[in-house]
């Protein structure tokens, strides 16, 4: 049975803390529904009604094209967080996102809240509408092994200049909504 809250409780952000990957769905008024998984150190709670994450370069950037859609419900989007281990839950997070890039007033601010990750194009910032629970008792068990290096090994190995030139090259999406280039590289801490 699903419950919904207003706002993200104490017991709902202990849960998010725990999962290392999250799903993030999104979709313009036309063409596909994106939902990517995501991994790493990129998800903040930043109060119970306003969560981020960290958005890596990565084969398209469909997320910020859906949410920047000239649409009546511009900027829709849901998270989902499973837990793989005991007690069984699915938590889904909707809300509103706002895509902040490196040359936007707000970066600095909202990134103050995470550890740069390298090849970061952008933060998604989220206004949190609703947050629904879920039993997930047909979720598996899985355990976390380790992270995959590779993407953030990608990043660092390339020339920031020929990153930088390649990223802004991505101006849309798959089904040809406008995007918006970050324009710089950051090399990230680790």
């Amino acid at each position: 049975m699903a419950d919904f809250f207003d706002v993200l409780e104490p017991k709902h952000v202990a849960m998010i803390e725990k999962q290392p990957v999250f799903f993030v769905a999104t979709a313009a008024a036309d063409g596909r529904i994106n939902l990517s998984p995501k991994g790493y150190d990129a998800f903040r709670v930043i109060s119970p009604t306003r969560v981020a994450y960290l958005d890596l370069a990565g084969s398209g950037n469909e997320t910020h094209a859906h949410v920047t859609a000239d649409q009546a419900d511009k900027g829709r989007i849901t998270l989902m967080f499973c837990n793989f281990d005991r007690p069984a839950l699915i938590l889904r997070i909707y809300g509103k996102a706002t895509p902040v890039l490196p040359q936007d007033e707000a970066w600095e601010r909202l990134a103050d809240h995470f550890t740069m990750l390298p090849g970061t194009r952008q933060i998604f910032d989220i206004t949190v509408e609703s947050v629904q629970t879920s039993c997930g008792w047909g979720v598996p068990f899985m355990s976390f092994e380790a992270e995959r290096e590779t993407l953030k090994k990608a990043h660092r190995q390339m020339e920031p200049d020929a990153w930088t030139t390649k990223v802004a090259g991505r101006t849309q999406s798959i089904d040809g909504l406008p995007t918006r280039a970050t324009d710089r590289y950051i090399a990230g801490a680790d």
